[in-house]
């Protein structure tokens, strides 16, 4: 067999080149698809290939595909790739222990730790409801049980389709493959949050990296690992203090940025060696809501000891932005709390503490478009609105989901309800939603 010639040469290399080419953006395409992380495919909240139902019913079973007990208890999102959804749950087991009440200073309304507990990854069916498999990490008995309106697998998994990541925190970090197979684990120690409220905070995953942020009441840090070995690629420390917010992963300027809110800081680091790139000062304590980012601009807000949200100009960002211009403009009233902001179509939305309350300004000016108006048929608020086909999806305590239109003047579409308490926050995927109630997983889909 004669050699190829230069021509046939470079042929065969543009035919490698373009298939090259194209496998990102298939995979890309793939990722807006599904909703691998608990922010969705952009991080910001929006299913860009979704169109879930408007309406539902659990009384007649109107637009309910299926609905599945989970035993146990976690607030973790679901997170769907391809034909199955991938959740975490806590189930106590054994013996009732003498009630053990948190010890942690300035400590309230926590529950007592009473029995051991089992620390879960399941995956379920799409079509069906069906749990396909259903794997036991780790069993041990918790430091602290956490705040009355937390859990213990509030941490929401992590995939890419190939691989699933289940955290809880304390209890470790799981690599599993499809089918369930624990490919390998990692173990950070204790965390000790602040008052004893639990943990919070979910991995963020770019390409081969995945990305764990650790800030508590001890030695706070931030490290990145390699997801397919669980190898740690760099680790930062942190000069931070307890938050439940959980880092983002952006392609900004050619190249992936995370960035990650904290009491002291919100900064911006060099996803390929955890370099800090900016940093900006003016958040409240007791961070929750996790940034958002769209149009060359990061959000970052918090409620607690003071109201704050920024809108930070990403181009020119270097070293210590406080004060700067590179902050666009800021608000200090109406800002978020526990749910996290949704970006869509250009403009932030985002609740007051965690009222139904909704504010609607533009993304880049931080004028109001309308501003703030009442969600009404609905109240206290811990899962972050869902975007998808124009439509906005808030979610309450008690299960019930009001639907507003996208635009300047949005309006009430409809107001939905199932017979469950719902801290979770939803996943869209295609033509389903998914609500993680108390007891239950539903699958919403037009019939």
């Amino acid at each position: 067999m004669l050699p190829p010639s230069a021509f046939q040469l470079t042929a065969i290399l543009l035919l490698v080149a373009s298939a090259a080419l194209g496998a990102e953006p298939a995979a890309k395409n793939s990722a807006r698809e599904n909703w691998g992380q608990w922010r969705g495919p952009l991080a910001t909240g929006e299913a860009p290939a979704g169109n879930p139902p408007l309406t539902w019913n659990e009384a007649d079973g109107t637009n309910i595909r299926w609905k599945t007990e989970i035993l146990g208890r976690g607030h973790s999102t679901p997170v769907v790739w391809g034909d199955r959804v991938f959740l975490t749950t806590s189930i106590p087991f054994g013996e009732a222990l003498p009630p053990r009440p948190s010890t942690a200073p300035g400590n309230h309304d926590n529950l007592p730790v009473t029995h051991r507990h089992k620390f879960i990854a399941l995956a379920v069916s799409r079509a069906s409801g069906k749990v396909l498999w259903q794997q036991t990490l780790r069993e041990g008995l918790p430091q602290e049980q956490g705040h009355h309106t937390g859990s213990l697998a509030s941490n929401s998994p992590v995939t890419d389709g190939e691989h699933v990541f289940a955290f809880f925190g304390s209890f470790g970090l799981y690599c599993l493959d499809a089918s369930g197979k624990q490919i390998w684990k990692a173990d950070f120690g204790a965390m000790q949050s602040l008052h004893g409220h639990g943990e919070g905070s979910s991995p963020a995953l770019h390409g081969n990296t995945l990305v764990v942020n650790w800030d508590h009441e001890g030695k706070s840090f931030i490290v990145a690992l390699d997801k397919r070995t669980g190898k740690e690629r760099w680790r930062k420390e942190r000069n931070e203090v307890t938050s439940w917010a959980s880092p983002i992963i952006i392609e900004y300027a050619g190249k992936p940025l995370l960035i990650v809110s904290g009491t002291s800081r919100v900064r911006g680091y060099d996803l390929e060696n955890g370099k800090v790139l900016w940093e900006c000062g003016g958040l409240s304590s007791n961070v929750v809501a996790s940034p958002v980012s769209g149009d060359g601009m990061v959000f970052a807000g918090s409620s607690y000891d003071k109201r704050a949200l920024m809108a930070i100009k990403l181009d020119g960002a270097k070293g210590d932005i406080t004060g700067s211009e590179q902050i666009i403009w800021n608000r200090f009233r109406g800002t978020p709390y526990v749910p996290s902001p949704l970006y869509y179509d250009g403009a932030l939305y985002f609740l007051t503490h965690y009222q139904g309350i909704l504010s609607r300004v533009d993304g880049v000016t931080g004028e109001d478009r309308p501003g703030s108006f009442r969600l009404d048929g609905i109240s206290n608020i811990y899962a972050s609105p869902v975007a998808a086909a124009g439509r906005i999806y808030v979610t309450d305590l008690d299960g019930t989901t009001i639907v507003v239109s996208r635009g300047e003047i949005p309006r009430t579409l409809a107001l939905n309800h199932i017979a469950e308490t719902v801290s979770a926050s939803p996943a869209i995927a295609g033509k389903q939603m998914f609500l993680r109630g108390e007891k239950h997983l539903y699958c919403l889909e037009e019939k």
